[in-house]
């Protein structure tokens, strides 16, 4: 990981700020949509700061530039900022939040200054109200002083087709989530519903696309009323099967056009609706931006809720279901197949490999499935020290070579026409040490113990996430990221609103039938190794002898098929109940997988070793 001297950049834009009238400027990960991935031309923060990662916020001052970002990337960030730099340890006791620092900064009537389309309104309002207590004052800045300075070397905007999601894959027509959609509208007495979240409005209108690498949504806006579906999207996108698609039952407009529509559309709502105190607002999402905020009006012609096409999309119907099922099978089998393939080449061959070969023979391996779309997010393929590195991702000719000798990780995954993988799974290839085989089998106890649990509906996974680092805990040991992330059906491998973990909002939303979620507990110790076992879950209702006031119980189905490194655990530490479980489910990976490997003697072997009961 290479630092960027930055120097030259922050000059550059300190005296843009001078001419904007800007003390203090503050640089966000996300786009115009709150994308987590975002396509290369939005990716001011790592341009300004030479970080890398996907969550992190930059401001600089005149004379100072902070860095903020949470315990995934600690390592990397020390590693990739250079000496312009202070990095902010999110989490930390005593390191005050980015905009606790940037509020610090304001002292003397102090303007600190954004850009509204890559802020949430919510945001907005609350460090406005920060830096107003502290005597400054923050604004919204009409152009992106980040793209000023990037300038003619800043990538052109994406302007991928977009193709058609069939319903043998999607199992629901976007005329009937359009009518659901409405008729939330018609519960809260909403004039409309704004959506900006790239992957909403694809899963709306069963459409995809490939605008950000990995994610396959495009670039649009979508606007639904009582009597209008609009899509915002350049035109020249849509394949001639997505205009068929859309029909008459869609109104295309262009992707710019969205902000002075929303305007019109707002006054002329609202000149035509009465009695003032009786006005009915548009609906938003949280995550919609300050900027379609303003062109609405504000606080008083906008209500901004969680977004009900991101509660809907969440819970997955039974074809999505079965569509995980089947691409997980699938990926499996590759995830078996290259392990297999790498174990003979490091051990038996004596092969030289960095960790960008073994990803890019895992992606060619995938590639042989079918109904194959590309890979879900950047392989994460680490040897060594590099594993403790929770986000890692190697690139040449920095990559190193792969120590058999050595953990690796690899956490990896997939699009699939029918499902989104994403898989972790830790592996030796020679002969672990007993801190390595301790800490590893402490992991798996966890990813157990979440997947075997049994809760009443109405259950967060803010309330689970103690189940899965119990073990750790009893060590005096943890991990500094969340344990388990919703997944889209061929969409976003990160989706809201649902998950596992302490952050605040999985403390919100009670995890449902339908929910597909990840289980990925882990331990890293910085410079040595680091180890996380992820599985894919999928929330289903269970039997239970009692049903304690008449709610139904719940549980999770596995859909993950690949085995679990037997190298690497210390049966000591298991109970008979913990290896039932584990020889139960290697042997449903063997009993769905093996066909796979029919004229693949190497694979099938490795995964009969791999599968074999305790």
């Amino acid at each position: 990981m290479e630092k960027v001297n930055t120097s030259e950049r922050l000059a550059e834009l300190r005296k843009l700020m001078k001419e904007h009238q800007i003390d203090v400027y503050m640089v966000p990960s996300e786009d115009s949509h709150q994308s987590e991935y975002i396509a290369p031309c939005d990716a001011r923060r790592e341009y300004i700061s030479g970080f890398t990662g996907s969550a992190g916020y930059a401001v600089i001052t005149q004379e100072k530039a902070a860095l903020s970002t949470d315990g995934r990337y600690f390592n990397q960030a020390e590693k990739q900022l250079d000496s312009n730099w202070e990095l902010l340890k999110q989490g930390l006791q005593d390191v005050p939040t980015i905009q606790e620092w940037t509020a610090d900064q304001v002292a003397g009537g102090k303007v600190v200054g954004v850009d509204p389309t890559v802020v949430t309104a919510g945001d907005a309002r609350k460090l406005a109200d920060k830096i107003k207590k502290k005597g400054g004052d923050y604004k919204a800045v009409g152009e992106n002083l980040i793209d000023l300075v990037w300038g003619k070397e800043r990538p052109s905007r994406p302007n991928e087709k977009v193709i058609v999601q069939p319903l043998q894959y999607s199992g629901k027509s976007f005329a009937d989530k359009i009518a659901d959609i409405r008729k939330e509208l018609e519960k809260k007495k909403s004039l409309g519903f704004v959506a900006s979240m790239l992957d909403e409005i694809a899963w709306l209108y069963n459409l995809r696309g490939s605008d950000i690498p990995y994610n396959p949504v495009f670039f649009s806006y979508a606007v639904v009323t009582p009597t209008q579906a609009i899509l915002y999207v350049d035109e020249s996108k849509l394949t001639p099967e997505a205009k068929d698609h859309l029909g008459d039952k869609v109104t295309i407009k262009p992707y710019e056009a969205i902000f002075n529509d929303l305007t019109a559309l707002s006054a002329e709502a609202f000149e035509a609706n009465g009695d003032p105190a009786e006005k009915k607002k548009f609906l938003t999402s949280n995550r919609a931006s300050w900027a379609l905020n303003k062109a609405l009006g504000g606080e008083e012609r906008v209500d901004e809720v969680r977004s009900p096409i991101g509660d809907a999309k969440a819970v997955k119907n039974e074809v999505e279901l079965e569509g995980m099922r089947k691409c997980h099978i699938r990926d499996g089998a590759a995830l078996s197949e290259y392990f297999a393939w790498l174990e003979d080449q490091l051990v038996n061959k004596k092969a030289t490999l960095d960790e960008v070969d073994g990803g890019d023979k895992l992606e060619s391996i995938r590639g042989k499935h079918d109904l194959f779309m590309g890979l879900s997010f950047d392989t994460i393929s680490s040897t060594g020290p590099n594993a403790a590195v929770i986000h890692y991702k190697p690139e040449k000719p920095l990559a190193s070579i792969i120590d058999p000798k050595a953990i690796y990780l690899c956490d990896s995954g997939a699009q699939y026409q029918d499902g989104t993988t994403d898989t972790t799974r830790t592996l030796h290839f020679g002969e672990p040490t007993e801190t390595e085989k301790t800490a590893y089998t402490l992991v798996l106890k966890g990813n157990i113990a979440l997947e075997r649990v049994k809760f009443p509906k109405g259950t967060t996974g803010f309330a689970l996430d103690v189940l899965a680092r119990q073990f750790l805990w009893a060590e005096g040991l943890d991990y500094r990221h969340g344990t388990g992330h919703g997944v889209g059906s061929f969409l976003n491998v990160h989706e809201g609103p649902i998950g596992i973990g302490t952050r605040v909002q999985y403390s919100e939303v009670s995890l449902a039938v339908g929910n597909v979620v990840s289980n990925e507990p882990g331990y890293y110790e910085d410079g040595k190794f680091g180890i996380r076992i992820e599985n894919m879950v999928m929330v289903q209702e269970v039997e239970t002898k009692h049903k304690f006031g008449d709610k139904p119980y719940l549980g999770f189905e596995r859909v993950t098929m690949t085995p679990h490194c037997r190298k690497l655990v210390d049966t000591s530490l298991l109970s008979e109940d913990e290896k039932t479980f584990i020889n139960e489910y290697h042997q449903e990976v063997f009993d769905k997988t093996s066909k796979f490997f029919e004229n693949d003697p190497l694979s099938l072997a490795w995964l009969k070793r791999e599968t074999a009961p305790y």
